[in-house]
């Protein structure tokens, strides 16, 4: 019987037909064109190899391998991340120009009130966090208290000696200090650093009494003993230090305050190319090399997509506005 042979273009069409499909939970259809088509700049407001550096590189190795583009890492770091938040919202709203953010993000309108021109929750499309470190609560190992319940009450018999040194006026651990102290009553006496490196060494060297520090930062110092982490800011304990209970554990409420780090873009990208940046993301957080390396930074992976990461960078920007005011706090 004769069998008419396929034409060439057709095989080539099959063909490429098969690979989308194997590759199509990871990409984007929009109209014609396969997302992405061309390299992906990932921007990031810190300097290189700092913490969210550190993650966003891997994130964009994942990322790269994942979509078949190469995710770039674009360091603009300065003005509490506003140079770089600045950039990716007024770039085009493609895909190919995103946020490798964290938690400072929601602290911009806070801290720069009226001083910047885009709207930190308005101006972006939220897509997915990647990794997270709570806030732990470490003191120095000559203080002579032993848990939570103890700092609590010498905060209370000395109001205002007790000493809490954080990365600077207006940083994430700032405003954890503050949400505690203000939730308990207490009076601690804030230490501003230029940095969270010169912290650890003071409460090493009992010049400082204690620290609402990211986990990440700690880490090393309290496996070995040189720090006491008396309770973790989170709903439960982290594998990272399991032995160490919760602020709820430990008598002190529902207090929880961690850092996140995630991906957003400019507002207004086409849903497909965010549903596909989301999947990417959420599929690193879960990847076991991913939870590996995370793990040798101090932090979790998690990740929290769509609207509920919208919904927490939402309310972020308004816990930290209304705590701004009260406190009368504003960056330089």
């Amino acid at each position: 019987m004769f069998k008419q042979k396929m034409p060439l273009a057709l095989i080539h069409h099959a063909l490429a037909a098969i690979i989308l499909v194997a590759n199509g939970a990871a990409h984007a259809q929009t109209g014609t064109a396969i997302y992405p088509t061309k390299p992906v700049k990932l921007v990031v407001g810190f300097a290189a190899g700092g913490p969210t550096d550190v993650v966003a590189r891997a994130f964009a190795d994942h990322a790269s391998r994942a979509l078949g583009q190469p995710f770039i890492i674009d360091n603009k770091p300065g003005a509490g991340t506003i140079i770089a938040a600045q950039a990716v919202a007024s770039a085009p709203a493609d895909g190919y120009t995103l946020l490798f953010g964290a938690t400072n993000h929601t602290m911009i309108p806070a801290l720069y009130q009226g001083r910047v021109k885009f709207d930190a929750v308005k101006s972006f499309r939220p897509l997915c966090t990647v990794a997270g470190s709570p806030t732990v609560l470490v003191v120095a190992p000559g203080l002579p208290v032993k848990t939570l319940a103890d700092y609590q009450a010498k905060a209370r018999a000395e109001p205002g000696r007790v000493t809490a040194g954080t990365a600077g006026v207006g940083s994430s651990g700032h405003f954890a200090t503050e949400m505690f102290a203000r939730a308990q009553g207490l009076q601690l006496n804030h230490v501003p650093y230029k940095g969270a490196a010169p912290v650890v060494t003071d409460m090493m060297g009992g010049q400082l009494d204690s620290s609402f520090a990211t986990l990440g930062s700690v880490l090393p110092q309290i496996q070995t003993g040189k720090l006491r982490a008396l309770a973790v800011g989170a709903p439960k304990r982290s594998a990272l230090v399991p032995d160490v209970p919760t602020f709820a554990e430990s008598g002190g409420g529902n207090y929880a305050a961690d850092v996140w780090y995630g991906v957003l873009a400019p507002a207004g990208l086409p849903e497909p190319i965010a549903l596909a940046l989301e999947r990417t993301a959420a599929d690193f957080a879960k990847s076991a090399s991913a939870i590996d390396r995370l793990r040798g930074l101090g932090l979790d992976a998690e990740s929290v997509c769509g609207n509920a990461f919208a919904s927490r960078v939402a309310r972020e920007v308004t816990t930290y506005s209304q705590m701004a005011k009260a406190l009368d706090l504003k960056a330089d």
